[in-house]
């Protein structure tokens, strides 16, 4: 799946672009992925505490193939709003597709769910160096795509075998899922039949994670989906080049997932984590001012190593503090303000872009990002999960989540 979403990640946006979309369109458009992708990961996360996680791990990457079919012969702009939003298409684009989408509170909830404490930010990072692996063939797809200065149905003819290929990729992941192996659920009052209910014993977890991630989403949002299109605007990279240049990025990067969970012993979770988020938000800064492609390229691999060693302990730590009953839908609802907060960045950066600087929307989103990792530090340094604690770590003076069993 990983490979499926990078590849589109970097197809779509130059596809659009080389069609006359403007910075402002594009952000129209990526708004409205936003707020789809939203609610899709919303009915996943309850549905999947409901329902088990592999009908959805099954679906969602179907779903993705279809819209990845509807580009490869679609030129119509209405149809192409509804198949990006329905495949996703701007979530996690550039280099860091890996690891997300509306399937991802399933995922990490099977994930947690199948594996002990001590184990768990280890298996996360592992998942984070697969989608790594993923996302470089992505990008070595991505290099097939000789576009050129093509425009129209010669555009279209140039990216329709790369968006065919993202969206057979979709459907094996779909297929894949079926030899998925999830234990027999046990009856609780939801799977009984009362319906879908609000996770209120992980409420307070809940609470701190809307603002830490309501801010970074916002960030995100300002950056995030126009990564793939900022380099062709500022450096006229094509995507032979820029499927090349994240191919790379995740050739070198792959190993960083896997440094997670020593660096999470080392350091703790949470300052691992709040130091990683500090770290991108700089790194935003001298990319956007390189005077050269290379260079940008170089600072954004970087950022992306720090990014994929935080990743990983982010979800781990969300799946751990939430009541195990809880795990699909706090999944889900923990990122729906980043989600949504993501939705506000786009049309605001589209303009910016058009009329302002290419520089000006990632300077913003530094600030912003350089705020989540304060916010990230105060709200749960001293919330530690259950592996931290047996290690000998202090007590948290505010009672964690889930851990008691009490309502």
């Amino acid at each position: 799946m990983s490979g499926s979403r990078a590849l589109a990640g970097i197809l779509v946006p130059l596809y659009l672009a080389v069609e006359g979309f403007s910075g402002l369109e594009l952000g129209a458009l990526w708004m409205v992925v936003g707020l789809t992708s939203a609610g899709i990961s919303a009915i996943v996360g309850f549905g999947s505490d409901r329902l088990g996680r592999r009908p959805f791990l099954v679906a969602l990457p179907l779903v993705t193939a279809g819209s990845a079919a509807v580009f490869s012969y679609s030129s119509s702009t209405a149809v192409l709003f509804v198949a990006a939003a329905a495949g996703s298409f701007g979530r996690g684009a550039g280099a860091g597709a890996g690891m997300i989408g509306p399937y991802q509170p399933a995922e990490a909830a099977m994930v947690s769910e199948a594996t002990p404490p001590r184990l768990r930010n280890a298996a996360f990072g592992r998942l984070g160096f697969g989608s790594s692996l993923g996302a470089l063939l992505g990008g070595l797809a991505a290099t097939a795509v000789s576009a050129g200065d093509r425009h129209g149905a010669a555009a279209a003819a140039a990216y329709r075998p790369g968006f065919l290929t993202a969206g057979v990729l979709a459907a094996v992941a779909g297929l894949l899922a079926l030899w998925l192996h999830e234990p027999p659920r046990a009856r609780t009052d939801r799977a009984a039949g009362r319906g879908l209910s609000f996770p209120r014993r992980s409420l307070p977890l809940l609470v701190r994670l809307w603002v830490t991630n309501g801010t970074n989403g916002l960030a995100v949002g300002m950056f995030g989906p126009f990564i793939t299109y900022w380099f062709f605007r500022r450096y006229g990279a094509g995507p032979a080049e820029i499927g090349l240049l994240f191919a790379v990025i995740n050739a070198v990067t792959a190993p960083a997932p896997l440094l997670a969970a020593r660096l999470a012993r080392r350091w703790g979770l949470i300052r691992t984590l709040s130091v990683a988020r500090g770290v991108q938000a700089v790194l935003l800064v001298p990319m956007v001012l390189s005077p050269v492609f290379p260079l940008a390229g170089a600072v954004y691999l970087v950022r992306m190593a720090v990014q994929r060693v935080g990743l990983p302990l982010r979800q781990s730590y969300v799946l751990a503090m939430a009541h195990p009953e809880e795990r699909g839908s706090v999944g889900a609802l923990s990122s729906l303000p980043a989600q949504i907060s993501m939705t506000a960045g786009p049309m605001f950066s589209g303009y910016l872009f058009d009329e302002v600087s290419l520089a000006l929307p990632f300077e913003l989103a530094a600030v912003l990002q350089a705020v989540d990792a304060a916010l990230y530090w105060t709200f749960f340094h001293d919330l530690h999960p259950s592996e931290e604690l047996e290690q000998g770590k202090s007590v948290p003076d505010v009672p964690v989540p889930g851990e008691s069993g009490e309502d």
